[in-house]
């Protein structure tokens, strides 16, 4: 005698499609705000539209991918979902922003085992919060609920940023050359790298979140969202050359400045023109971490380089600091000889 089996659902096999509906009514307004003349179509369709044609000449897209690591997993212990999406932002228009090209749309990639619509609309909120301060359009992007794959309460973010630039003003490193100055740009603290590092020295340490640091609680300053440059480095590249830019994600200051430099060529830091921030301080000590690892592992303070010649140092650190971008000059290009990364 067969048993009659119960009828299943979608919501039953444990994706609700109208909780999913629901992200996309209340983040409307917040994506609205995000556009620029250039985009075609609204939310909703299944494929953006950017028009491109007459904006620029001769223009090369840049595009870049990335996710926020395991800062995740603190802003979910943490409960703090409102600036991660900053985070994810500027993780990618930092980097296309390197070539010079700015940032034109981003898409984004959120995945839950269970969707919490609160949760979602405060993760994208930031995501939109965050193009705002890139001026680039949030085009598009994808929900997705899948049961089974993530534990309760986690989610996964990525994020994937197109940007252009005139291919006459591509900026690639090739006019670095000997002597020139290193300018580096405070970060806002750890940014989204090192954080597996972090979370095992604050497990260490007992996590203790509200530890004063100074004026900002320790979790405050690792929860600081990224710092997003586009706007003022934009306006700086109207005003003066650069010969090459870096941005500080994982691998450091020891791994990423290099990345730009020619290879007849090295570079030259000094740690004493700028102070690191008291979260780094902190970092350092409880886990004993070396010199050396913390200058592969975090940005130390220092978010953004730019490379300029010496005789423009001291107009490029007058314009940044009217942008409102604390900077100094943290080191040099010198011959290459043995190895190419020296800290002092």
């Amino acid at each position: 005698m067969s048993v009659e089996k119960e009828p299943l659902t979608y919501r039953a096999a444990g994706v609700d499609i109208d909780a999913g509906e629901e992200v996309v009514e209340r983040i409307k307004p917040l994506v609205a705000r995000t556009f620029r003349k250039e985009v075609m179509a609204g939310l909703g369709g299944f494929g953006a539209l950017f028009e491109l044609a007459g904006r620029y000449k001769d223009p090369v897209l840049v595009s870049g991918t990335d996710g926020v690591g395991t800062k995740l997993k603190l802003a979910q212990q943490l409960n703090r979902h409102d600036t991660i999406g900053i985070d994810l932002v500027g993780m990618c228009v930092n980097d296309v922003l390197v070539q010079g090209a700015e940032p034109l749309f981003f898409l984004d990639y959120f995945a839950t085992g269970k969707l919490d619509v609160e949760t979602t609309v405060a993760v994208v909120g930031g995501i939109a919060r965050g193009c705002e301060l890139a001026g680039c359009a949030l085009i598009g992007g994808e929900t997705a609920e899948m049961p089974d794959m993530y534990p309760p309460g986690e989610y996964d973010l990525a994020g994937f940023n197109v940007g252009a630039v005139e291919k006459s003003a591509l900026i690639d490193g090739a006019r670095i050359q000997n002597g020139d100055a290193i300018i580096g740009i405070a970060s806002s603290g750890p940014h989204s790298n090192g954080y597996s590092l972090i979370r095992k020295i604050l497990a260490r340490a007992g996590n203790p979140f509200d530890l004063d640091l100074g004026g900002s609680a320790l979790a405050d300053a690792l929860m600081a969202p990224t710092t997003i440059y586009v706007k003022p480095i934009l306006g700086l590249l109207k005003a003066q050359p650069v010969h090459g830019m870096a941005h500080i994600t994982g691998g450091g200051l020891t791994e990423n400045i290099i990345r730009v430099v020619p290879d007849a060529l090295g570079i030259a830091l000094d740690s004493s023109t700028w102070k690191m921030p008291a979260a780094f301080d902190w970092l350092q000590r409880e886990g004993r971490v070396s010199p050396a690892e913390m200058w592969r592992t975090f940005n130390c303070g220092i978010g953004y380089t730019l490379i300029v010649a010496a005789t423009e140092a001291a107009a490029t650190l007058d314009r940044l600091r009217r942008l409102d971008l604390a900077a100094w000059q943290i080191g040099e290009i010198v011959p290459a000889r043995g190895e190419r990364v020296h800290i002092q």
